[in-house]
């Protein structure tokens, strides 16, 4: 690796953010690249006004997402939710993971949202962008909270998340699946620990998820598999060691994202690869362009998520041939929006 390689961070420089000089003061501006104190993280306490997101796309599984923190310390060099950064003013680079907004008002904006007359409960995804098990959540509980108010509400909720963390939270995730009201979805992109260690520094080691999955299925939670990203020439190959390691502890379902290079992601990743893989930077980055009709970036609904083209097929291919050779064809069961729908019909004939 090149000198000044900022260990413990996906990341290694800071993409130009168009929106600091209207979001931040003139003296706070990108840090040096030099500072020794990069490593660190800093946290910010926002105050938003809205916390639940419709989401537009016809890719995702839910209409609807929550999100309690803004960047992430896990610092996935893949992350498409790197792009949102810049409009809170930092860039989606090494700002991404070293400065994290945390949205401190969230389980009371969750409890307004939900007391919405026109709300009828529909699946909420906790988190559509960033995790929200990340490192943080340890000690400021947030996402614990906003999960004891889905239960008490009776509201139904995804979960997704690359970090361990989720599995102190088993007793209300369970109380939650004895209605049918939460699915879990564990990030896994490699069964390689040193490739992960890079692709993903801060997030849980293959070991832990693995257990993750065989401790929430063993609890009767619904639990898949998201291979996400597949990235040619870097984890491509593993679609069948993944797909079988979680089978084997328990995961009902799989699923696959291909990688996709748009805004910043760009840059980040060539640095990236350059400084963790020069040798193999062509060949994957010509893979990469391949699945996108000659381009790194794809904003294509319905195309974007698996990509085009012979490897694309090939990875589909292999996708489907691993889920008959080791998952058993399981119901993976509908969220269920009657008990809260139920409860506000209840609590309405009190009055």
């Amino acid at each position: 690796m090149k000198k000044h390689y900022i260990k413990g961070r996906g990341a290694q420089i800071n993409t130009p953010d168009p929106y600091s000089k209207w979001v931040r003061d003139e003296e706070d501006g990108l840090p040096d690249l030099e500072n020794k104190d990069l490593g660190k993280t800093k946290y910010i306490e926002v105050y938003p006004k809205t916390i639940v997101n419709k989401v537009p796309s016809p890719d995702v599984g839910m209409e609807y997402s929550l999100n309690p923190y803004q960047g992430c310390e896990h610092g996935c060099i893949y992350c498409y939710a790197r792009n949102t950064h810049p409009y809170w003013g930092y860039s989606a680079g090494l700002d991404f993971e070293r400065i994290i907004l945390i949205k401190k008002n969230a389980p009371e904006l969750l409890i307004q949202f939900l007391k919405r007359k026109s709300w009828e409960g529909n699946p909420i995804m906790l988190s559509g962008n960033t995790d929200c098990f990340q490192p943080v959540e340890k000690k400021l509980g947030i996402t614990r909270k906003l999960l004891e108010i889905f239960l008490d509400f009776k509201n139904p909720v995804g979960l997704i998340t690359k970090n361990s963390l989720i599995r102190r939270d088993l007793d209300i995730l369970t109380e939650l699946s004895k209605m049918q009201l939460v699915r879990v979805v564990i990030s896994l992109s490699t069964m390689n620990e040193k490739l992960r260690q890079k692709l993903e520094p801060r997030t849980a080691s293959v070991k832990q998820r693995l257990e993750t999955i065989r401790v929430l299925s063993e609890n009767k939670i619904p639990t898949m598999v998201m291979i996400a990203p597949i990235i040619p020439g870097l984890n491509g190959h593993e679609i069948f060691d993944v797909v079988r390691a979680a089978a084997e502890c328990g995961a009902k379902k799989a699923g696959y994202i291909v990688v996709r290079l748009n805004g910043d992601l760009q840059s980040l990743f060539i640095d990236w690869m350059e400084k963790n893989f020069p040798e193999r930077k062509n060949k994957v980055l010509n893979q990469v362009a391949e699945l996108h009709g000659g381009k790194l970036n794809d904003h294509r609904f319905s195309i974007r998520m698996k990509g085009e083209g012979k490897f694309a097929e090939m990875v589909a291919a292999q996708f489907q041939l691993a889920i008959r050779k080791y998952l058993t064809p399981a119901d993976w069961p509908e969220l269920n929006s009657d008990l809260f729908i139920k409860s506000k019909i209840k609590q309405l004939r009190l009055f």
